[in-house]
């Protein structure tokens, strides 16, 4: 398979995203160009260590950097004070200087940890994302959002801090379970649903190929995705506008899975998956979109196994989703920024939205 390279063009901080099979085994070399020294500190967790950790650091030697490694508890709870502190202790502790490279390998929950923890020591420093899942693939490690979790939500402490490269091996895609699968193909349909309809067809024809694990069409996927976002993010960095897009069904799935304590009772992608459904559901009510497309919508994502509605084994309260969606950080002057549509593919952003529609919807789900 030949590597694609992406640009995401952010001027003396563009990077580039490369795709392709076994670039783990070449991330040393690749890393050399846009590293300030040869050092490098490795930080993953207790799943993808026994699996591509001695790999990663093969690759390093070969290239001949130095290096000093932390694995961490897999999992959304991660993501919380405690391991930030363990983990900004230990790059201290391992005499990381502002030369380091620091490397996020795995998921999601270490690629926005590991980018947060490199925001704040010594005031920042540089690090590479090896995403490992097919959700950090093709969303949370490119556009340099970090962060974690707090009891008030997800993401609310965190910072923008750009990566200088993405590494995506589709080969790691291979070990994943399929519900992860699951979770990360959300996040590529969430870019058919943005402003891609093509996309959205070609998803449709060939979803059954991506999460199946056919490697061509996983790196079509990865690739369409991944262009999506780096356009999006190169116009909009800090979210001031047409970057909130991206963000399509995750006011409502982030108050999923606070309400389900980010525990593996509903996966981001899961959650982004409802939250989608619910997004376009709030749309037809306004009439503002054909009920014809979240009925296409639904029937794409429940064929391929993704949930489209909520879990009859546990009560879901209304007031308390409401309350979640309250304290999402893209609450402006009192009112939650929702991300709706005129149609798949056609997504825009708007906080006119009536409280009492809100609430009539979220009643459609937890009747």
């Amino acid at each position: 398979m030949t590597v694609q390279s992406l640009r995401v063009d952010l001027g003396d901080r563009s990077y580039d995203i490369l795709i392709g099979e076994d670039l783990i085994d070449r991330a040393g070399e690749r890393m050399l160009p846009v590293m300030r020294g040869r050092r490098a500190f490795v930080v993953t967790d207790d799943m993808v260590a026994p699996l591509y950790l001695e790999r990663l650091l093969a690759s390093l030697d070969r290239a001949g950097i130095e290096h000093a490694h932390a694995v961490l508890p897999h999992g959304e709870h991660s993501k919380d004070f405690a391991q930030l502190e363990a983990l900004t202790g230990a790059m201290l502790d391992a005499r990381c200087e502002r030369s380091t490279m620091v490397v996020a390998l795995g998921g999601g929950v270490i690629g926005d940890l590991t980018g947060f923890a490199a925001a704040i020591l010594q005031r920042g420093v540089d690090f590479v994302q090896i995403p490992t899942t097919l959700l950090a693939q093709v969303d949370s490690s490119v556009g340099g959002k970090t962060g974690i979790n707090t009891r008030q939500g997800k993401n609310l402490v965190g910072a923008f801090h750009q990566p200088r490269l993405v590494l995506a091996d589709i080969a790691t895609l291979d070990t994943l379970a399929r519900r992860q699968v699951l979770a990360g193909y959300a996040e590529v349909v969430k870019y058919g649903c943005i402003d891609d309809p093509a996309f959205f067809s070609w998803l449709e024809e060939n979803g059954a190929r991506v999460i199946g694990g056919d490697r061509a069409a996983r790196a079509h996927a990865v690739a369409v995705s991944c262009r999506a976002k780096a356009r999006i993010v190169a116009a909009d960095e800090r979210e001031g506008g047409v970057r909130a897009l991206l963000n399509l069904g995750h006011t409502f799935g982030h108050a999923l899975e606070a309400e389900t304590g980010f525990s593996e009772e509903m996966l981001h992608g899961e959650a982004v998956s409802i939250g989608m459904v619910m997004a376009l559901r709030l749309s037809a009510r306004l009439e503002l979109a054909p009920p014809e497309d979240c009925a296409r919508l639904e029937r794409h994502l429940s064929q391929l196994g993704l949930p489209t509605g909520l879990s009859r084994q546990r009560r879901w309260d209304i007031d308390a989703l409401v309350h979640h969606m309250a304290g999402d950080k893209k609450v402006k002057d009192g009112k939650v920024t929702f991300v709706l549509a005129h149609g798949l593919g056609h997504a825009f952003l708007t906080r006119d939205v009536p409280s009492g529609a809100v609430r009539d919807m979220l009643a459609e789900f937890v009747a």
